[in-house]
């Protein structure tokens, strides 16, 4: 099957599941002590929901979250239980046409309430936080660097959990505040260290990953990875044979799309525009290959 053929599924209804939360991308149902986590084809630009969603993305992210979790797991514990529905609690096996491949049945968790973000190249809102400041979140970096320059040394750069709009920067010493100073330190060397094998990984397999979010929370009192991990939503993934300072690179993402929405006369407020068939295929395309380099495997076929 084409990676691009599968239609895309916008949105779920799994009658006599309490939805707890629908967002940009997940829809969230509430299972007692666990959650069902689905990641819909859903794509939102400039923090608006488009009406038109990219098939396989919903798939990618939970498929490439999974191979992460896997590989990671002897950093931190993580949330998954399974991806597969015929593992799930009743009834939720009988909704496995919308959950098959794009679900995952977690351990609820007590969510610390900031993104933890590491950031090994100056670019995006770094860089111009760099150019207006010589710091990128009140961490002075030397002179002279070009955008999307490797950084000296990773940085981390803790921002608040929004669950609508922006998250917003902010610096160590207010996530100690929040979150307390043991955790605060934990939550910045294991984020450093995720970070730092999964680029080391991926640049192997030739992709850079120039930044990347992690979220936390505790699971029976333990450090526990939850949310997705290192997909293009969550990280800025770039082709390593394509990369050159001095310019903002080619990315793995939903670039396509947020290029095609400049070239229009739109406000960004909702509703969002319809997305044209080619942009649509070129972005859901664009994550299936994400997916095949750093796993080494094509995206599986759930239709």
């Amino acid at each position: 099957m084409d990676a691009t053929a599968r239609r895309p599924l916008l949105t779920t209804e799994l009658p006599g599941v309490e939805l707890r939360h629908r967002g940009k991308v997940r829809d969230v149902y509430d299972l007692g002590d666990q959650l069902l986590i689905v990641a819909t084809d859903r794509v939102s630009a400039f923090d608006v929901v488009l009406p038109t969603g990219i098939a396989n993305k919903g798939t990618m992210l939970t498929q490439l979250s999974s191979f992460w979790f896997e590989r990671v797991e002897h950093i931190v514990g993580n949330h998954l239980i399974s991806t597969e529905p015929t593992d799930y609690p009743d009834p939720l096996p009988q909704f496995a046409d919308q959950l098959h491949g794009r679900s995952q049945y977690v351990h609820k968790a007590d969510r610390f309430d900031v993104e933890c973000v590491v950031r090994g190249y100056l670019i995006g809102s770094g860089w111009k936080d760099y150019q207006a400041t010589g710091a990128v979140c009140g961490i002075p970096l030397p002179d002279g660097l070009q955008q999307a320059d490797r950084l000296p040394e990773l940085i981390f750069t803790p921002a608040t959990k929004a669950d609508e709009g922006h998250d917003e920067n902010i610096s160590f010493e207010v996530m100690t505040e929040i979150v307390g100073a043991d955790w605060a330190e934990q939550l910045r060397d294991v984020s450093l260290q995720l970070y730092s094998e999964a680029a080391e990984f991926a640049l192997e397999r030739g992709i850079i990953i120039a930044d990347t979010k992690f979220e936390f929370g505790l699971v029976d009192g333990k450090l526990t990875l939850i949310d997705e991990i290192l997909t293009p939503d969550s990280s800025r993934f770039w082709p390593a044979d394509q990369y050159a300072p001095g310019q903002s690179p080619p990315s793995y993402d939903k670039q396509f799309v947020r290029d095609y929405l400049q070239t229009l006369v739109w406000a960004k407020n909702p509703p969002g525009p319809e997305l044209p068939a080619d942009i649509i295929e070129r972005t859901s395309a664009k994550y299936a290959e994400a997916y095949q380099v750093l796993t080494g495997q094509p995206l599986p076929d759930f239709s």
